[in-house]
């Protein structure tokens, strides 16, 4: 192939054109930007701690100076229904979207809370991070519909049930209490075990404990602490898992597009190290929480016989394939969601 040699008198004035063209674009890529964050958790919560704050760190440790991230937690900026909104309309730019808070704009995104859909909290978090990607289904399905790009996922493993005043020993001993449940599949969950669900978000629990209009909750034991629930429960069954519950951090579109590529890059990276983090953390701290919450803080750990919990996991385990019809049922792909977050997790 035939090169043309360029004159050095051409080549300087070409560089220099190239560097008069340049200097806007790098002046636009040195100034900072500056992120609302937008979450309802308190701050001591583990995920507060394990995820948000992790992500942040990372973020600025990979953006430097050109990122300047606030954080607004503890329903500062609003409530945790209206995290999708707070994104929406530009309050926030990245938020912390509950699906089960809010089913009827992520229905298919309970897939991640179903009833022992999976056992390790990195599986599943890692299976949802992937299929909420631009292009595969959640992703398509759910977040872009929405106008919002996933960041990071917080699963925090399986929900436990704890009690205030009736200790569980037996299948048949939930019948008719009355439950906390986080929505979604959990209302599900708590029908086939024969408990009443309420649903209920997790800033308004500890409300209904005190008044005694709550039996008990489904909740993950690493959150019993940081929402101040120690002193309002006695009991908990530690070897049922009756869902989960999925976090998704998030970013509005709009201020996606608008962001440089190395920002993009710098805030995808952090997420996907906040969401190995977390979720390492919840795999490996329950057990020991778990020890905690029974010599400290009292709540007695009552598991059930194993009869009695097989039979009613083979219970629960019927909610995912119900979960897939009933979404089916809507013409929502329920069945392919559930198909592929199998196929996500590890074989």
């Amino acid at each position: 192939m035939k090169r043309t040699r360029i004159k050095s008198r051409d080549m300087v004035a070409g560089v220099a054109a190239l560097v008069i063209a340049a200097m806007p674009v790098m002046g636009a890529a040195q100034e900072k930007v500056a992120l609302k964050f937008a979450d309802w958790l308190p701050t001591t919560h583990d995920t507060s701690v394990q995820g948000a704050n992790v992500f942040i760190e990372k973020a600025h440790e990979l953006a430097g100076d050109s990122l300047e991230i606030t954080f607004f937690p503890a329903e500062q900026l609003g409530k945790a229904g209206d995290s999708l909104r707070l994104a929406q309309t530009g309050v926030a730019d990245i938020v912390n979207i509950a699906p089960a808070y809010i089913t009827e704009k992520f229905p298919l995104s309970g897939v991640a809370e179903l009833p022992n859909i999976y056992q390790d909290a990195c599986d599943g978090s890692l299976a949802f991070m992937e299929l909420a990607q631009p292009g595969n289904i959640l992703g398509e399905q759910e977040f872009a519909r929405n106008d919002v790009r996933v960041l990071f996922v917080a699963g925090l493993g399986s929900y436990r049930v704890l009690t205030a005043s009736k200790a569980v020993d037996a299948a048949t001993g939930f019948e008719g209490l009355k439950l906390r449940t986080a929505g979604g599949a959990m209302d599900m969950a708590a029908d086939v075990i024969g408990a009443t669900s309420v649903r209920m978000p997790g800033p308004d629990v500890l409300p209904s404990l005190s008044r005694g209009t709550l039996d008990g909750v489904f909740w993950p034991l690493q959150s019993v602490r940081p929402w101040g629930l120690q002193d309002s429960l006695a009991y908990m069954t530690p070897d049922l898992g009756v869902g989960s519950f999925t976090m998704i951090f998030a970013i509005s579109e709009r201020t996606w597009q608008k962001l440089p590529e190395e920002i993009q890059n710098a805030l995808l990276e952090a997420g996907r190290f906040a969401t190995e983090h977390h979720c390492n953390y919840t795999e490996t701290a329950e057990n020991d929480i778990a020890a905690s919450l029974e010599a400290e803080d009292g709540i007695k750990s009552v598991p059930l016989p194993e009869a009695d919990l097989n039979a009613l996991v083979e219970k629960l385990n019927t909610v995912q394939e119900t979960w897939a019809k009933a979404l089916d049922e809507r013409g929502l792909p329920g069945s392919d969601v559930l198909a592929a977050f199998r196929a996500a997790l590890p074989g």
